[in-house]
């Protein structure tokens, strides 16, 4: 089972709360955990189920496929997306425009700024849901992201949030039997049922 865990350092007092960096992220050993910090506070999980991956697969090959042929934009699965030194992040897929995925990449493979679309899988565990559903939804909200879908593989439904009035909106909640189309991405169309099959 995943389980994120906040994770945030205090003075010895505990009267003043210390903010992570991404400098801190450096420190991280390399053991299979993630490590996102959103607002300064760490987020730490362990590695997803096997389904929440291949349903971000699945996401990233239609994604993909899509991007390849009308060449319009790149899909990335696993990015990390640094919007500054407080808050940098790995959504499970990301896609974007060729002129912003050009402009934003860094020399270390992550991106320094907001994707046009960020996706998220959703894991077991209320933390894990409060992140996806509450703080990445604020984040990705106040960063500029277009479209934010999140994805529940074991209810089969994804609830697809679109920008509006500079705020991202719950724009609908999509279904088995529903087709997933956007309007970021002319002529994508996808069954719901394909993505969770």
């Amino acid at each position: 089972m995943t389980q994120a865990i906040a994770v945030t350092p205090e003075i010895a007092n505990n009267t003043q709360q210390l903010l992570w960096t991404s400098a801190d992220l450096e420190l991280m050993p390399d053991n299979g955990n993630r490590y996102e910090i959103i607002n300064g506070e760490l987020f730490v999980t362990r590695a997803p189920h096997n389904k929440h991956q291949k349903t971000c697969g699945r996401f990233f090959t239609v994604l993909d496929t899509w991007s390849r042929a009308t060449k319009l934009g790149e899909a990335e699965i696993g990015a990390g997306v640094i919007f500054g030194d407080n808050d940098d992040v790995i959504p499970d897929v990301i896609w974007m425009s060729k002129e912003k995925y050009t402009a934003l990449i860094d020399d270390t493979g992550h991106f320094r700024g907001a994707p046009d679309l960020a996706i998220e899988v959703l894991s077991v565990g209320t933390e894990n849901e409060r992140r996806d559903r509450e703080v990445k939804l604020k984040l990705y909200s106040s960063r500029g992201v277009w479209e934010y879908w999140i994805a529940d593989w074991r209810a089969k439904q994804i609830q697809v949030y679109r920008r509006e009035n500079g705020i991202l909106k719950l724009a609908m909640t999509l279904f088995e039997s529903d087709t997933l189309t956007s309007p970021l991405l002319p002529d994508f169309s996808c069954l719901i049922s394909q993505i969770f099959e």
